[in-house]
């Protein structure tokens, strides 16, 4: 039996961390390198899709995911003033979840060591592997390199990418509320948004419902950093939603503060992978939320790599990572066009093109949510 392989992942985010997970579960030796001196996660609010779902659930996390998550079968709309609309596709189960709550659950059941203040500077390609080189001056020799290092990706620039962000002229306000607030607040249930012209707002519980994640999309004419972490002002984002359905309004005057996120895509590279290093989630793919398909698609990534890894020779390395970028280009590239789709369609109420929108998005929604990434990854091996 041929021995184990080697694989280095930069990023410790939820991509880096299934990917471990995934490929740690096929017999392949992982350790994660992280930047950060330790974990961090801005207060957030996360919804797993049933796509991420599909693979999760066969797993060790299956039963500690219930444990986190809250539990939802579909998206309910809303105009800005409250008015019920009529269903969509139906979307599947999704698990909504407290971000930190799922990266300290990963953490926990990740195989091999999880490296934190290792900064990625360099890349080095070899016939037999790739070295991975850190600020700190250590370095790491491995079979493979998978860079989950997100947009602004080191190993994307060191396999020769230079692909630079584009701003979908959207911010989002982010926040969490303590369900207690609001007299109505330990009713709520599952996905709920209000869909306006130019703007739409989201919320969620998580932490078994104590707390309601909120994110509020807004026009903006200002370029800002691709980060989620910048501080926001409760008060701006009030008038923003000046007039909106009483629940919306009641939302947003509970929080006792907010960040921005400027809301970032970027076309499709031209490749992902070279000789032994590969990219997975936002360095290879990022897209706006409105699928919620971000961590999403990173969980898909990781658990296609991890099937077409398994039982490779040192020497086909480069062969299938080459695979797994075919395979998973073609279908980031739809999730992140219908992505956009999907924020035109719940910014843009009263245009005319509004039941066009819908159908269209019903339609992504059919080929998005029941797609299974390690059923796919074994029919290109077979």
């Amino acid at each position: 039996m041929p021995d184990r392989l080697n694989v280095a992942i930069v990023g410790a985010g939820i991509g880096g961390l299934s990917a471990a997970l995934a490929l740690s579960a096929k017999g392949t030796n992982v350790t994660v390198f992280e930047g950060a001196e330790s974990p961090r996660e801005a207060g957030a609010g996360l919804s797993i899709p049933p796509n991420a779902l599909i693979l999760l659930r066969r797993t060790a996390l299956c039963d500690e995911l219930e444990k986190i998550t809250t539990r939802s079968h579909g998206l309910t709309r809303r105009t800005s003033m409250g008015e019920l609309l009529p269903d969509g596709a139906s979307m599947g189960p999704s698990y909504q979840v407290h971000r930190a709550d799922f990266l300290e659950m990963l953490l926990g059941v990740v195989k091999g060591p999880v490296r934190f203040g290792h900064r990625c500077v360099a890349v080095e390609q070899a016939r037999a592997g790739a070295r991975l080189v850190f600020a700190n001056g250590a370095v790491c020799d491995a079979d493979a390199v998978i860079g989950a290092d997100g947009i602004h990706s080191v190993v994307q620039r060191q396999i020769g990418i230079i692909a630079h962000p584009t701003s979908e002229g959207i911010v989002a306000y982010r926040g969490l509320v303590q369900s207690q607030k609001l007299a109505w607040g330990a009713e709520l249930r599952g996905l709920n948004m209000w869909m306006g012209d130019s703007r739409s707002f989201i919320c969620f519980p998580v932490s078994q419902g104590r707390l309601i994640n909120i994110v509020a999309f807004v026009p903006s004419m200002c370029d800002m950093e691709e980060t989620w972490s910048a501080p926001g002002d409760v008060r701006s984002l009030a008038a923003e939603y000046a007039g909106w359905d009483a629940s919306v309004r009641d939302l947003i005057a509970a929080l006792d503060h907010t960040f921005r996120w400027g809301m970032y895509d970027r076309a499709p590279l031209p490749y992902w992978s070279r000789g032994h290093v590969t990219l997975l989630g936002d360095a290879a793919h990022p897209m706006v939320p409105h699928f919620g398909q971000g961590a999403g698609q990173a969980i898909e990534d990781g658990f296609a790599l991890a099937v077409l890894l398994e039982h490779a020779k040192r020497d086909e390395i480069p062969a299938r990572l080459r695979a797994y970028q075919d395979m998973r280009l073609e279908r980031t590239s739809r999730v992140q066009a219908a992505s956009r789709m999907a924020g035109r369609f719940y910014r843009f109420v009263s245009d005319n093109g509004q039941a066009e929108r819908l159908q269209a998005w019903m339609s992504a929604a059919e080929w998005i949510f029941p797609y299974d990434a390690e059923r796919a990854a074994l029919a290109i091996l077979q």
